[in-house]
């Protein structure tokens, strides 16, 4: 059974950068697409970015395009999210999640199986 932990939320001022981490247990993340969700109090969660297999596809929203990178850990079992040049309106509680790669890329929460718990990332002056 694949589990997901996030880490690397935390407070920051806007213009800043943070680098969230997604770990995998329990089986290899090479074979699962990665998806990084993002949900504010009082919104839905939604899709920020996402990454494939060997091809290197990834996806991103266009409210992150130029800001968010994706990226696996090579060896590490990770993905991780590097964020720049954040915005308050970044401020939500982001996730990552997996999918048997066989399935492509997916951008909507329904097309994931696989949940972390979370890490906050609040961005504030």
């Amino acid at each position: 059974q694949l589990q997901l932990v996030e880490s690397g939320g935390g407070l920051v001022q806007p213009g800043g950068s943070l680098r969230l981490s997604c770990a995998g247990s329990g089986n290899s993340l090479d074979y699962y697409a990665i998806g990084w969700f993002r949900q504010a109090p009082g919104k839905e969660r939604e899709g920020v970015s996402c990454i494939g297999g060997s091809d290197g596809s990834t996806f991103y929203a266009d409210s992150v395009k130029g800001r968010f990178t994706i990226s696996r850990e090579n060896g590490k079992n990770t993905v991780t999210l590097q964020i720049d040049n954040l915005k308050t309106e970044d401020t939500a509680v982001y996730y990552c999640a997996a999918r048997p790669l066989t399935l492509g890329l997916g951008a909507r929460p329904s097309a994931y199986e696989y949940w972390g718990q979370g890490t906050q990332v609040t961005v504030s002056s």
